[in-house]
């Protein structure tokens, strides 16, 4: 019993400064691949752009399509978690409550999919991101990791694969219909969406403005 109880706290100790240290690695270095690029088995087209080099379109698509609360909350919004609680059982479609923090912390450190386990392990990288990167870096980081399309990863290799322009030169339409398109890249069409997808592209397209002038994206650029 003592070599297990020893051992698990190795581990434990281990795994906490391991943790850290990458933390505080990509704090200033870009990520150069994660768990779901490799795994996706897909190719991996991807273009590592600073914050400044990417449209503030862009910035606030993706705020108003996921996570308008992101500038307010401190990685974690629990009324949308409520919310997303309340209506899985009730059964039928799954709705998320993960903030553009929990899913960052999940693309860059952990891998694609459910579980207590990994949702805790999420909940743990999240809460060292906010503390530690900040929601600038946070902002950065997603938008060069988000998986944009098949094989495709990040704001600038999305925007070459669609527009045949860079990231840098987005207007809030293209933006909007990108963001739209990030929950299920592999399935949502950006250059010819219809129906729905279309829809949704353009009510994400006017949130930007009210993005815009509300300041909803003043954290990431203050």
């Amino acid at each position: 019993m003592r070599l297990v109880v020893r051992f698990l706290l190795k581990f434990l100790i281990g795994f906490l400064g391991l943790s850290l240290a990458l933390v505080l690695l990509f704090k200033f270095v870009p990520v150069p691949v994660t768990a779901t690029m490799i795994m996706n088995g897909d190719g991996i087209t991807k273009d590592w752009e600073p914050l400044s080099d990417i449209d503030r379109n862009m910035v606030r698509a993706v705020i108003a399509a996921e996570d308008g609360k992101f500038c307010s909350h401190d990685g974690f919004d629990r009324e949308a978690i409520e919310k997303a609680i309340e209506q899985n059982s009730k059964g039928g479609r799954i709705r998320g409550g993960s903030t553009i923090s929990q899913q960052t912390a999940k693309n860059v450190f952990l891998w694609q999919g459910g579980g207590f386990f990994r949702k805790g392990l999420e909940a743990y990288f999240t809460v060292l991101i906010e503390k530690i990167w900040g929601k600038r870096r946070i902002m950065e980081v997603y938008l060069n990791v988000a998986e944009t399309g098949i094989g495709t990863y990040g704001a600038e290799a999305g925007a070459q694969r669609y527009f045949g322009k860079s990231a840098a030169r987005l207007t809030p339409l293209e933006a909007a219909r990108m963001a739209a398109a990030l929950p299920l890249p592999q399935k949502r069409s950006v250059t010819n969406p219809s129906g729905w997808l279309r829809r949704h592209g353009n009510t994400i397209a006017a949130r930007v403005g009210v993005v815009r002038r509300d300041g909803l994206d003043a954290c990431v650029y203050d």
